[in-house]
């Protein structure tokens, strides 16, 4: 009897363990696998967000200076620079995934309902409108 307390404990243990390693899993930086943008995810309070890096789209030939933001549906936020703007907020933990987030698309000045699995140390991202059997998914792997 005492044996199985102590299994199922430890089997508790591991589970817990699991359980708070992948819901942090999302956390750090990202690049998709076509490497044309780049992701920095963070946890803040109890969501998880995410700012924009770098992209293809979003820098100019140089590869330094950062495009301004000029498709922005706020008329004061076209001036700003793209690289550095939070581009993912809201995104929760279910236990599974991450959900009820929302994702600002820069190039196109668009925003779009958005969720994120991680699965074999893939990141999935899932942009959509409505309903997310309506959206596009984005690979990315972890970038150091």
């Amino acid at each position: 009897m005492k044996t199985t307390k102590t299994l199922i404990i430890v089997m508790l243990a591991m589970f817990v363990s699991t359980y708070a390693q992948s819901e942090k899993a999302i956390v750090g930086n990202w690049e998709s696998d076509k490497k044309d943008v780049r992701i920095e995810i963070l946890k803040e309070g109890d969501t998880y967000s995410g700012n924009y890096l770098w992209g293809k789209d979003i820098v100019e030939k140089d590869g330094i200076t950062s495009k301004k933001d000029i498709k922005n549906p706020d008329v004061k936020l076209r001036s700003r620079n793209v690289v550095g703007i939070k581009s993912l907020t809201g995104l929760v933990w279910n236990g599974k995934e991450y959900v009820n987030g929302k994702i600002y698309n820069a190039p196109s000045g668009d925003t779009y309902s958005c969720k994120i699995w991680i699965k074999n140390d893939k990141l999935y991202l899932r942009g959509y409108l409505g309903l997310s059997l309506l959206g596009q998914t984005a690979t990315f792997h972890k970038y150091k």
